[in-house]
């Protein structure tokens, strides 16, 4: 199977799901509610998760999404290969306008993310990639770039932290560093600091669901970087019974 071929599907789905949400964000009209985790969904989440199953509806892969109907892990525990996706990662930002937030499609093959795109529309920052395939970046229409690590050679240690879950566990980390640089960032874009060299560490003691990491994980994996269970030092897994991830760790 030639992976490469879904690729342009992908991007195609989230600039698609990007056209949606920045339809709703300059509106006047957010609908916002409150789901059963007290998290906020807004009228944008909806009508992207519409439009990137449009697309991918042209493959056979079945597709467990944020905003899509729960499926039971006797079903989807049978899946060789399945959608991820998160129709608008970082609702939080949404709201408040700040335009860090993203869409997050990836493909999952026995556990693992194989390819993501990650997509930040008010931005126009697009990030794909894949394990074997290398990372990409295309920005304002520009043509892609290939995305290179720069290895961490002098000055202080660029930690990313969540605007909206810095806790007392990430603080006490941070501190261990002498000189150290807290960069924050909304949504899926926290990982696209370290893709870009922008950032050296993003420890995660909070939680987080499996179709908030999953895209990015792929587009780093495309770098030779993996997202790292804290508990067991190994990559993260997906489609597990409970989809919710442990305490994790990305270093560059």
């Amino acid at each position: 199977m030639d992976l490469n071929e879904y690729l342009p599907l992908m991007i195609d789905a989230s600039r698609d799901a990007g056209i949606e949400i920045m339809e709703v964000y300059n509106s006047e009209n957010f609908d916002v509610e409150q789901k059963n985790d007290h998290s906020p969904l807004t009228r944008a989440d909806k009508l992207a998760n519409e439009a990137i199953l449009e697309k991918l509806r042209e493959t056979d892969f079945p597709v467990l999404s944020e905003e899509g109907k729960q499926v039971s892990y006797e079903e989807r525990k049978k899946w060789e290969y399945f959608w991820m996706i998160d129709p608008l990662d970082g609702t939080k930002e949404f709201i408040k306008q700040n335009d860090e937030f993203t869409v997050n499609i990836a493909l999952i093959h026995k556990n693992e993310p194989i390819l993501g795109v990650v997509y930040a529309p008010a931005l126009d920052k697009l990030y794909y990639g894949g394990k074997g395939i290398g990372a990409f970046k295309s920005e304002n229409m520009d043509p892609q770039v290939e995305l290179k690590l720069i290895k961490h050679e002098k000055g202080p240690t660029k930690i990313v932290a969540s605007r909206s879950h810095l806790n007392k566990e990430t603080e006490e980390f941070i501190a261990k560093y002498k000189n150290a640089e807290t960069l924050s960032m909304g949504s899926s874009l926290k990982f696209m600091l370290l893709a870009d060299s922008d950032a050296d560490i993003y420890p995660r003691f909070s939680p987080t669901m499996e179709w908030d990491t999953a895209a990015a994980h792929a587009i780093l994996r495309g770098l030779d970087l993996d997202v790292i269970d804290i508990e067991n030092d190994r990559p993260l897994r997906y489609n597990k019974e409970n989809l919710l991830n442990p305490n994790f760790l990305v270093e560059r």
